[in-house]
């Protein structure tokens, strides 16, 4: 049984025993419709009311130690109890102090607690530790527990927007598949959309040895972890950052549910979300989005993707987030269109068909321009680095600041 409550268009819940998850929602459209966990669904409701509150008076929304200390529950002891509900009450009703002061952070300032790329970089290895994740394997759902649990203990609301396919390309079967969706100030209408892919390939198809490519084991630390691994991360510092948008990290599943190259799709769990987005609007709007893909690369170095560099829409972002690497002498964003091609990527499906102005910073070069560690067994934590995650964080962290 799940009770659902609903705050700014997330549905709140239990996410269900795992016979749930093997329901077919492909005629299941709203893109606001998530299942989150017991473990988050109270401190939303609690911090969704009080910051609505503080919204239509012009307060400062408390911190989540705050709201955590105001829901502490009463016990039985009636003479704490009847302390605890004067103070809540004096908490809820009494007059606020004014915000506080603080020093404008601009692009060339960075936030007073900086991004940890070591710490990252541990996420990474713990990531990894799971062996392969794609899609619907034990991995996956090792993966999206860890994940769930981490992002509800930072104050976040995580839930779980489920779809699968018909049928496995392999076994015929059909495969439970779902983006993870985490929100902060879920009651802002204006939205920041972070994302990445959580899922990896299958397989090692790119090995030279024709055994290997079947049987090895693919890790994905570059191509899965890297970009999660940042999010884990800046998911510490959402609560330092300025609040006038929300702000979403969204992990699509299925990027590269891939045996067949010549036969199977691509992009799956984007294109689910983007058709959901378009298809039943949710209340919020993206006013910008961010999708962070192979950016541990101990040989890092990120150029201008094409499509995002050249799109009317995204174009000004690229130029705000290169200029804020700049300006942290961040070396390894290279100021120009690199790579022989436009790379088709998550950000496809969220432009085209949600219209979302969304750019991809991708490092394709993987060491360098012969991408030799793409797809093989070499996509391993020994290949990334915590100064990569690091620096692509930082950047991050300070263009968010920025967002006035």
């Amino acid at each position: 049984m799940s009770i659902l409550a609903s705050v700014g268009g997330l549905k709140i819940g239990n996410p269900g025993a795992a016979d749930s998850r093997n329901q077919d929602h492909s005629q299941q459209g709203k893109l606001g419709k998530f299942r989150l966990s017991p473990l988050s669904a109270l401190t939303v409701l609690r911090t969704y009311t009080y910051g609505m509150l503080c919204k239509s008076a012009s307060l400062a929304t408390p911190t989540l130690p705050t709201m955590a200390a105001m829901s502490y529950p009463l016990i039985k002891n009636p003479r704490r109890s009847v302390l605890r509900i004067l103070l809540v009450t004096v908490l809820f009703t009494a007059p606020l102090a004014p915000r506080p002061v603080c020093a404008e952070v601009t692009s060339s300032e960075t936030p007073t607690q900086r991004f940890d790329g070591q710490r990252a970089y541990e996420y990474l290895k713990q990531l990894c530790q799971l062996g392969n994740r794609m899609s619907g394997s034990p991995g996956m759902l090792q993966q999206q527990q860890l994940l769930e649990k981490h992002f509800a203990q930072l104050g976040a609301a995580v839930g779980f927007q489920q779809f699968q396919i018909r049928q496995h390309p392999l076994t015929g079967q059909p495969v439970p598949m779902a983006n993870l969706v985490i929100q902060w100030h879920p009651e802002s209408a204006e939205r920041i959309l972070l994302c990445a892919h959580y899922d990896t390939r299958p397989y090692p198809d790119r090995e030279a040895d024709p055994r290997r490519a079947r049987e090895g084991v693919f890790l994905g630390a570059n191509d899965g972890a890297s970009g999660v691994a940042v999010l884990m991360e800046l998911g510490h510092h959402v609560r330092d950052l300025p609040t006038h948008y929300g702000l979403d990290f969204v992990l699509f599943d299925a990027e590269e549910f891939v045996f067949e190259e010549r036969s199977d799709r691509y992009f799956l769990g984007s294109e689910w979300f983007a058709r959901q987005y378009r298809d039943d609007p949710p209340s919020h709007r993206y006013i910008a989005g961010v999708l962070l893909d192979m950016v541990g690369d101990a040989r890092l170095s990120i150029y201008q993707e094409r499509h995002s560099a050249t799109w009317s829409d995204t174009r000004p972002l690229v130029k705000e987030i290169w200029s804020t690497a700049k300006e942290l002498g961040v070396k390894e964003f290279i100021p120009r269109i690199g790579y022989p091609t436009a790379i088709r990527d998550d950000h496809l499906p969220l432009h085209n068909i949600a219209k979302i102005p969304v750019i991809d910073i991708i490092d394709f070069e993987y060491p360098d321009r012969s991408n030799r560690y793409w797809h093989t067994t070499a996509d391993a934590p020994g290949r990334c680095s915590a100064d990569s995650l690091g620096k692509v964080g930082l950047v991050m962290q300070t263009w968010l600041a920025s967002k006035r």
